[in-house]
């Protein structure tokens, strides 16, 4: 059995979750989330439970097991509390500010770049060098700042560019090396 799966998830207080057919919908103080899920896992709301069950032991359904149990919990997370993912901005005269809905970001280019606002995704810019994406559904925020962050991955020499805070970049030694032989 599915350890991920098998555990219930808990309806905090002021979520709504409304599941018809294979497609659920939860409703929250942030947002309303609405996901498909596949036809063979069953998805049952009881008391303040959601209940994720499989129909055998089969290897798509056991891995389709604890898929269906995250992406409700995440949609759960997402309305009551949020998601957020903060990028850093590393390198001389990279900075980037907000422009009513759009980012815009000097990133060492002749042209600044420009990135619109998407629905359901808020950008907050607390500094001339950080980012912080936020919004209700997990996936589009790591996505949106997946592009942000292609927009100047930090390069491996001296680690100028966009990165996500916490993100390890392994420097690499330059071109001759200190005490390289001729």
């Amino acid at each position: 059995m599915s350890r991920i799966g098998r555990k219930p998830i808990n309806i905090p207080a002021g979520v709504n979750v409304k599941v018809d057919g294979n497609v659920i919908t939860v409703k929250g103080p942030k947002a309303t989330l609405t996901q498909q899920f596949h036809p063979n896992m069953t998805v049952a709301v009881e008391g303040n439970e959601i209940l994720v069950t499989r129909p055998n032991d089969e290897k798509q359904n056991r891995s389709l097991h604890g898929l269906t149990r995250t992406l409700i919990h995440n949609m759960v997370i997402g309305v009551t509390e949020g998601f957020k993912k903060e990028l850093d901005v590393n390198g001389v005269g990279y900075r980037v500010q907000k422009q009513g809905k759009n980012l815009v970001m000097n990133l060492g280019y002749s042209h600044q770049v420009i990135v619109p606002e998407v629905d359901g995704i808020t950008i907050e810019c607390p500094s001339a060098n950080k980012i912080v994406i936020l919004g209700p559904d997990k996936q589009k925020v790591g996505q949106f700042a997946a592009e942000v962050r292609e927009k100047r991955p930090p390069e491996p020499y001296k680690g100028k560019g966009i990165r996500y805070t916490g993100e390890f970049v392994r420097h690499k030694e330059g071109k001759a090396g200190k005490g390289a032989k001729k």
